[in-house]
């Protein structure tokens, strides 16, 4: 990679991975791990999408960034639920009293919320059944991250977050089995794809989910002394194997070319020859989660096309403005208006969403329809409370508006070269745009809450006044934060990454 282009900016991306990778190694509890925890997810969308021009690897970073959005989430939910339990911000060595405390105060829901939310991002993260799609598709970046990341460091990551958890759900049997059933899963299923593909990369990405679907087991037997002699054994090993792959596949060529014999032809059998189609196939993971997870979002999203009115839009921003100074200067209002009312403001704020993630025209129109989602999220958690700070609100809001209006001067700068800015289709302008660029994705992730603004916190301020038996609300407000990023994403993907539209750059193939 010496003289490649983009090599400054991988070796970059490497050095905040590794912050972003001791932030979670070292915390002692969930809101530092989560510091990290962002940081590594970002910094691995990144290197995903390192050959910017071509297609698939920006493609395939989007789909990873999805899965990871969903872990964040699943996290987020995970602390909130903790915090209602302790009512403080609960270290990993104190897991052990949260358990009792919830055994004692008959909090059994709680808890198996809690435990559920620690599973799914340890199993995402990890690749394991049914996620473990992302994990051949995150391959798409230069070989020594592939080694670095996804087959020593980052996809052990899940394994990690249940050893640092253990002692809250040590005692559940249920916990135990639906772990042991997923590492199951995926060890078998991962074995069968990875001895029928034929690249090198999806095989050992497939490898490693296999192994790490073990050390699931392990952890759920409490075995962990084995468990971290695995996790060492397998992360290098596999770090090993990817950064040969070159030389072994330039020697087999050779081997193959003066020392050819056609392979002899052998009787298959159905269930045999099943098998393999499948494994070829990846078992239709990557389309089964399109189809049932994401495809039904956009649906929804579809069906709002009267949203696309810019009257609709600036009515709505400013029905979320008053709302949010009603409800400050008339206090007595938010007490009056019931528990439907921030149902109700959340729904409208999801919807708007909805209609983001499915948009197809104007990147502007996009960016603004994210801007009114988070202010209808505000106003919601506003009237959900009776009362809330000023300067809490003020944290959420500061780094979104901050962060909307430096994303509107880089789309409008865009704009204004030739006026094209819709998302129907990959732009490229990062050729030409490099630094308006950088700037557009520090404003993406400032309105997603990446812990570069005060958002970060605001967003933690406002899931504590979100009450523990108000399921709709935070189901809502969970989605809201999983398809807000994903848009926000998704503009900065197509209007800055991905093959150029211009004829005079050179353009990669999809299949390169």
């Amino acid at each position: 990679m010496h003289r490649d282009e983009g090599y400054k900016r991988f070796f970059n991306t490497i050095l905040l991975f590794a912050t972003g990778y001791n932030f979670i190694i070292l915390s002692g509890n969930f809101e530092t791990l989560f510091i990290g925890w962002e940081i590594k997810g970002f910094c691995s969308f990144l290197l995903i999408a390192f050959y910017r021009n071509r297609y698939l690897p920006v493609k395939n970073a989007f789909k990873a960034i999805s899965y990871y959005r969903i872990s964040d989430v699943s996290l987020m939910l995970c602390m909130w639920m903790m915090h209602h339990l302790t009512h403080r911000n609960i270290s990993f060595s104190g897991l052990g009293e949260a358990k009792t405390l919830a055994l004692q105060s008959a909090n059994t829901g709680m808890a198996v919320f809690i435990v559920c939310m620690m599973i799914l991002p340890a199993a995402i993260k990890s690749a394991q059944f049914p996620f473990t799609a992302w994990l051949p598709r995150a391959m798409e970046g230069p070989t020594s991250s592939s080694a670095i990341f996804y087959g020593s460091l980052s996809v052990h990551i899940g394994v990690f977050l249940l050893l640092r958890t253990h002692p809250f759900w040590e005692d559940m049997l249920w916990a135990k089995i639906v772990i042991i059933t997923i590492g199951a899963l995926t060890a078998i299923v991962a074995t069968f794809i990875a001895r029928a593909q034929s690249t090198v990369k999806t095989q050992i990405a497939y490898s490693s989910a296999a192994q790490i679907g073990l050390m699931f087991i392990e952890v759920a037997l409490g075995f962990h002394w084995l468990v971290l002699i695995h996790f060492a054994g397998n992360a290098f090993l596999r770090t090993y194997q990817l950064l040969v792959s070159p030389s072994v596949l330039n020697y087999l060529v050779h081997h193959q070319y003066f020392h050819y014999t056609p392979p002899e032809q052998k009787p298959v059998s159905k269930i045999k020859a099943t098998f393999y189609m499948l494994g070829i196939r990846e078992w239709n993971l990557d389309s089964m989660m399109f189809t049932y997870v994401w495809s039904p979002f956009k649906w929804l999203g579809k069906q709002l096309p009267f949203l696309h009115s810019k009257i609709i839009s600036t009515f709505l921003i400013l029905t979320a403005i008053v709302l949010l100074l009603l409800g400050y200067a008339y206090p007595g209002i938010v007490s009056t208006t019931g528990s439907i009312m921030p149902v109700i403001l959340m729904a409208i704020a999801l919807a708007v969403i909805l209609f983001a993630f499915s948009y197809r025209q104007s990147a502007l129109q996009a960016w603004v329809y994210l801007l009114t989602g988070n202010l209808f999220i505000m106003v919601a958690v506003l009237y959900n409370a009776p009362f809330i700070n000023p300067i809490e609100i003020f944290f959420y809001a500061s780094g979104v508006l901050i962060a909307f209006l430096i994303g509107y001067y880089c789309l409008q700068k865009i704009r204004s070269i030739d006026g094209d800015i819709s998302l129907d289709k990959f732009h490229g302008y990062v050729y030409e745009q490099e630094n308006t660029g950088l700037l557009f994705l520090f404003a993406t992730i400032g309105m997603l809450g990446f812990p570069v603004t005060a958002a970060f916190i605001g967003i933690d301020v406002l899931f504590t006044y979100v009450h523990s038996n108000q399921v709709v609300l935070i189901i809502g407000m969970a989605l809201c934060l999983i398809l807000l990023e994903l848009s926000a994403f998704r503009i900065f993907l197509r209007i800055f990454m991905g093959p150029h539209k211009k004829l005079y750059h050179p353009v990669a193939f999809r299949s390169s």
